[in-house]
């Protein structure tokens, strides 16, 4: 009885000694269960990937020009105002020019006189009654005349203030009944098409430089409106000072909406790639100084070493070390480690679906 007594509580004890070890087995599951890392995940994808150099630069025309006076007298008309768009040559203001024009009348009497004395001597050198230095005195002084005729005429033309180039009236500095001299200023005309940004682009950037490259441009002044450019030409020489080159932008606006002056935000897009290997830059975690990425693999996490290139708008381009169809974590990627166990949540909906076509197969 006591023998049997003895095997009875031996068997209570085994089966407590196995009760004992089947919870603390199910409770080290539980534990590595609960000590994966939550991470989110997401499959790189494909697309147009830009390098682009930013800069800020005001507004200007790439014409400009300050009508002056090429002659004083009177202003008797003006024919322009402010904004108003002229043509080239088109009169803007006329002088009075009366003294002008006398001096003209004078000069054609004393050159009709002239001309007839020429004649005379030369009737008379051909019947060798005067020496051939008379007729060359003659013709000399008739050929001067001529010169001064020409330039009283023009003088006379000057009293017709006309613009030099196609554009609009951006200034007025005179007024009818004004004295103006020789080299006044009268008009300002500045030709609004196009308008232009200079930006200058440092040393390191000029092999990427060349002309008809595409630009953003963004003015703020017109609730931050968005307008197209191009590089229309880039200086060759180096600013010693800034260590700069200035690239001189082309500002396409059709509407006239752009004032001189208006200042711009330009992004110039120096290398365009359009089918590029993109992840959020974010994913990234250095490695001794190189850029990794963390891949999930199941439940595990697969450290990767990549090579990077092109970035723009919180995306960074994978050169090498991906082929694309990877599950890359961008949630929870600073806490992990190669081999990390990790649970996935808010999937993102491409990354699922790769992982269930993945099962599929």
């Amino acid at each position: 009885m006591g023998r049997m007594a003895a095997i009875s509580l031996l068997i209570g004890v085994s089966g407590l000694a196995l009760n004992g070890c089947g919870k603390g087995a199910a409770k080290d599951a539980a534990e590595s269960a609960t000590g994966a890392i939550p991470v989110q995940v997401e499959l790189p994808s494909r697309g147009e990937m830009l390098s682009v150099y930013a800069g800020t630069a005001p507004l200007q025309a790439d014409q400009e020009a300050t009508v002056v006076a090429k002659v004083g007298g009177e202003v008797r008309e003006i024919l322009v105002e402010e904004g108003d768009r002229v043509k080239a040559g088109q009169a803007l203001a006329r002088l009075d020019g009366d003294r002008l024009r006398f001096e003209l009348q004078q000069t054609e009497v004393n050159l009709r006189k002239l001309e007839r004395e020429y004649q005379r001597t030369l009737e008379l050198f051909n019947r060798k009654l005067v020496a051939s230095a008379a007729v060359d005195n003659a013709r000399s002084e008739m050929e001067w005349l001529k010169a001064a005729r020409d330039l009283a005429q023009l003088n006379v033309g000057y009293t017709e203030i006309r613009a030099p180039i196609a554009g609009v009236v951006s200034a007025r500095h005179i007024k009818v009944g004004n004295t103006i001299n020789v080299n006044d200023r009268t008009f300002q005309v500045t030709d609004l098409d196009p308008l232009i940004a200079e930006v200058h682009v440092p040393e390191r950037e000029f092999a990427k430089l060349r002309p008809e490259q595409a630009v953003a441009i963004v003015v703020d002044a017109l609730a931050g409106a968005k307008f197209a450019g191009r590089v229309q030409r880039i200086s060759p020489t180096l600013d010693p000072a800034t260590g700069t080159f200035k690239a001189t932008i082309e500002v396409l606006d059709p509407q006239r909406d752009l004032k001189p002056g208006m200042f711009a935000r330009v992004g110039i897009v120096l290398e365009r790639r359009s089918a590029a290997l993109r992840i959020p830059r974010g994913a990234i975690v250095e490695a001794e100084g190189a850029p990794t990425v963390f891949v999930a693999n199941g439940d595990k996490a697969e450290q990767r070493s990549i090579k990077t290139g092109l970035t723009n708008a919180g995306l960074i381009e994978v050169v090498e070390g991906l082929k694309g169809d990877e599950r890359i974590v961008v949630v929870g990627q600073n806490g992990l480690k190669s081999g990390s166990t990790i649970r996935l949540i808010d999937e993102s909906p491409r990354a699922a679906v790769a992982e269930r076509g993945s099962g599929a197969s």
